[in-house]
């Protein structure tokens, strides 16, 4: 089992009445008159220092993202933040797990291979490489380019990606969106023959398709409950089984906030207030702005219209954390209950790459600190041995970050 610490970076302390006086925290939010910049200059910080963290207090991987012009997470080139953990975790078997550097915000996509290549030999070849399509939002809107291309664009880039890592040669491309007269890359990846890939998805069956084909690491990142997720995960795995393969665990990844406290009592005290922050202030979008038309493909669009998985964000802004907490929105309460909770959505999700969100919302840097240190003292080796007796291989891991880390019954062996 592989649990990585992972991260937004959100701005965690926007005004109390935020999302009565603004449409939204995404795309149109201004920053000044929002924005602290002291403050996020201590956010870059506090994120770094939390990862870094994550990483000594036993988390297997540290993960970045890329989002743009939002509240929500400014992480905004997540290749800048992985080079700083890749340094700071030297000598360690810390996954670098990049979800990553979106391959058609990059024009050329070269960019992404040189980088990700880059980063796999900082790291000595524990880099993960996320090939996330991106919101059709940041496509659209922060971009400017015509959301039906996304996909289009996004399946000639990784295309171009993966030759330039494979290629011995130096090749010209000539692509419908890219053309490049001379690709001949320098580095090439540490890992032979390139780092594995993970591919970030939400509710899209022709990303399952895309994951099944290319036999890459699917992980589903939503926030919208472990309750809730049958209808997306089961997709997921009839998928898998359709195209012949095994339900190795590995294949799949899923991502959750947790919050570790000393009792379940107060498991509400500490983290209510910045689990409502994050559902009521971060998520605050118009659906206009998070799906422009021509984002999706026919079949996904059809397949979230007939099935609705996700609740709307009025829904979602009359909702406090006991309803949160009961849908399994977020994982909290003691160590000893937040274990018996994750052990119970591992298995039904069959997860064998588990992310955990232990900073969310406004939850300050001195709290997410502790909440990291009990993950890693308290839940981490109640967990991580879950799948030991199966006998699956982890094939989606870094070739140097361990991916056959020792259970404890094997190191009393």
């Amino acid at each position: 089992m592989k649990v990585s610490a992972f991260h937004l970076m959100p701005y965690r302390d926007l005004p109390e009445d935020f999302d009565k006086t603004h449409d939204s925290a995404w795309f149109t939010l201004p920053f000044e008159g929002i924005a602290d910049r002291k403050k996020v200059a201590e956010y870059y910080n506090h994120t770094l220092d939390e990862l870094t963290f994550a990483a000594k207090v036993g988390f297997d991987g540290v993960c970045t993202n890329e989002h743009h012009q939002n509240a929500y997470g400014f992480m905004v080139n997540p290749n800048m933040m992985g080079s700083v953990l890749a340094r700071a975790t030297r000598g360690t078997d810390t996954a670098i797990i990049q979800m990553g550097e979106t391959a058609v915000f990059l024009n050329p996509p070269i960019r992404v291979a040189e980088e990700y290549a880059m980063l796999d030999c900082i790291s000595e070849g524990r880099l993960v490489a996320g090939f996330p399509v991106g919101l059709g939002g940041d496509f659209a809107y922060s971009y400017g380019f015509a959301p039906m291309e996304q996909r289009t664009r996004y399946r000639e880039a990784h295309a171009l990606i993966k030759k330039a890592w494979l290629e011995k040669e130096q090749f010209a491309w000539n692509g419908k969106y890219y053309q490049l007269p001379m690709v001949n890359l320098w580095p090439k990846p540490y890992q032979e023959p390139h780092p594995p890939v993970w591919v970030p998805g939400n509710a899209s069956p022709s990303t399952w398709d895309f994951v099944t084909e290319h036999n890459y690491c699917y992980c589903y990142l939503t926030y919208f409950g472990a309750k809730g997720a049958g209808t997306i995960v089961n997709g997921y795995w009839n998928k898998v089984e359709e195209m012949g393969l095994d339900r190795n665990p590995y294949r799949m990844g899923y991502l959750i906030p947790v919050g570790v406290s000393e009792t379940d009592e107060s498991a509400e005290a500490e983290y209510g207030k910045h689990i409502e922050y994050f559902y009521h202030k971060l998520l605050h979008m118009p659906e206009q702005l998070l799906l422009p038309p021509g984002h999706m493909t026919h079949s996904s669009l059809e397949f979230l219209l007939k099935k609705r998985p996700f609740p709307t964000y009025d829904e979602l802004n009359n909702y406090k954390y006991k309803h949160f907490e009961d849908n399994e929105f977020l994982v909290t309460g003691s160590a000893a209950t937040v274990v018996d909770k994750l052990k119970s959505i591992i298995k039904r999700l069959n997860v064998g790459n588990l992310m955990l969100i232990p900073q969310f919302g406004s939850m300050p840097h001195e709290k997410a600190m502790e909440n990291i240190e009990r993950i890693g003292k308290d839940v981490l080796p109640h967990i991580r041995n879950i799948w030991d007796d199966e006998g699956w291989e982890n094939h989606w891991w870094p070739q140097n970050a361990n991916p056959n880390r020792p259970s404890k019954k094997d190191q009393a062996a």
